[in-house]
């Protein structure tokens, strides 16, 4: 996953139970990615350029998340059986 120009690319990503997503930022500015909402599996600290944050979905659902430095940037992980 690409984090770039103020954007989560893909903003929607399909994958299968057992995959680990890894996000890189290729951005200047830091960003997060942080589940919405309260007890989401998604923390990451603030990740400077070129720095990544990988998390492995054990469990079918819909993951929406965001950068908690900047809410306008949002994205969603389809997870699959």
């Amino acid at each position: 996953m690409a984090i770039k120009n103020f954007a989560f690319a893909p903003a929607t990503l399909k994958v299968k139970v057992g995959t680990t997503v890894t996000w890189t930022n290729q951005d200047t500015d830091a960003h997060t990615v942080t589940s919405t909402g309260s007890g989401g599996p998604l923390r990451s600290a603030a990740l400077n350029t070129h720095a990544a944050y990988s998390y492995t979905f054990t469990k079918p659902g819909t993951y929406s998340y965001l950068c908690t430095i900047h809410p306008f940037m949002t994205a969603t992980v389809e997870v699959t059986r």
